[in-house]
């Protein structure tokens, strides 16, 4: 009895470990299913394309000169844009069938701005932009806009002038030369300019000018300028885009001045100063306007007023009178409390051609065809 009962006890505590095994695992907690994996991130939204911009010049980049201003121009809006922006150029683009074939070629590598920056690039670029309505032409010194071309320009004249108060305050000959290059209104305007300011400080001045129709041809620019100083002069101006003309100076013991850019480094003995164009602040308008989809057709004429335009690097002998002369000048043109064309201005014939009192506006400068008492000679093509 005490086996079998022994034995019943044990079959009993068997059976109940089995129970409470069975039931501690019907009470098992269930393991968490693993999260779901995250959802991919959406892809980051492609960078946008940069403004492909496209510049055009009519003479070589290192010319010292005009072209050099407008590259230094793109460099600096380079750096201001950045990788919003991608710039291109072309140098010493010929005035002719050869422009179009450049600047349709800019137009169709996806450049979405061109500056064509010559004036004889004006019918070209009026041919080309019709058949790319999706790009905006900025043509310099030109007068022919369209839905998709501005015209823009630089008031060269203001540095002209400045450049003239000097020249009538350091001349001893009384005698001025002028290379010219192309006799179109600008150039005039220019010659016409230098002229008043010198005889804003003597009255006595005589302007002699040759010219070489081309913008860079330093060659011409050399003869020019030797013949000119032949001719009496003893001070130099130029309207051409080398140093050709301030190193002639230098070479032969006058007095020039520099064009477009600080030319010192070519003749610093002859340099009087350099009258200088700041395309800057103009292109960087430019961009910012077609970035913020800003951009319209229109003509823009920017001078001193706006920083396009100044003398600089005077040189150490320029009297102070001259120096404070032009200071005051400068502050004039900037406030719009002085105009350089006023009258009374007279024509070479002594009639005048801005009455006194009154002030050329910009279509009357626009439009110049003459040359100013005090100018010798005759404007060529001129009847």
């Amino acid at each position: 009895m005490h086996s079998m009962h022994k034995r019943s006890l044990l079959k009993i505590a068997a059976l109940s470990a089995l129970a409470s095994a069975a039931l501690v695992g019907c009470g098992k907690k269930e393991e968490p299913a693993p999260a779901p994996a995250p959802a991919p991130a959406p892809a980051a939204a492609p960078a946008a394309e940069p403004l492909k911009i496209a510049f055009g010049y009519v003479g070589p980049v290192g010319d010292g000169g005009y072209s050099f201003a407008h590259d230094q121009a793109r460099k600096a809006i380079e750096k201001e844009f950045g990788d919003k922006i991608q710039t291109s150029f072309v140098e010493s683009i010929p005035e002719g069938a050869d422009a179009e074939r450049v600047f349709r070629d800019m137009a169709a590598n996806g450049n979405k701005l061109v500056f064509a920056t010559s004036f004889g690039y004006m019918e070209p670029i009026q041919r080309i932009a019709p058949d790319f309505p999706n790009v905006k032409f900025e043509h310099a010194t030109g007068y022919k806009q369209g839905t998709n071309v501005a015209t823009y320009d630089s008031r060269t004249y203001e540095g002209a002038y400045l450049a003239g108060i000097i020249a009538g305050a350091m001349t001893k000959s009384n005698t001025l030369g002028v290379v010219g290059s192309v006799p179109i209104p600008e150039v005039l305007r220019n010659i016409n300019s230098f002229t008043l300011g010198a005889q804003s400080m003597n009255p006595n001045i005589t302007t002699k000018v040759v010219w070489v129709n081309e913008w860079f041809a330093p060659p011409k620019e050399t003869e020019a300028a030797t013949s000119l100083i032949n001719g009496g002069a003893d001070i130099l101006f130029q309207n051409t885009d080398s140093p050709a003309v301030l190193k002639t100076a230098e070479e032969n013991g006058k007095r020039a001045f520099g064009w477009d850019s600080d030319m010192t480094a070519y003749g610093p003995k002859a340099h009087l100063g350099s009258a200088i164009i700041n395309w800057t602040p103009y292109y960087s308008k430019v961009v910012n306007d077609v970035l913020g989809n800003k951009w319209t057709s229109q003509h823009t004429w920017w001078g001193v007023k706006e920083n396009a335009i100044d003398i600089v690097s005077l040189a150490a002998d320029v009297p102070d009178n001259a120096k404070a002369k032009v200071e005051e000048v400068k502050k004039g043109l900037k406030d719009g409390t002085f105009s350089i064309w006023k009258g009374p201005i007279l024509g070479q014939d002594g009639k005048a051609v801005v009455e006194e009192g009154k002030t050329a506006d910009d279509d009357f400068l626009r439009g110049i065809n003459f040359y100013v008492k005090g100018v010798d000679g005759k404007v060529p093509g001129a009847k």
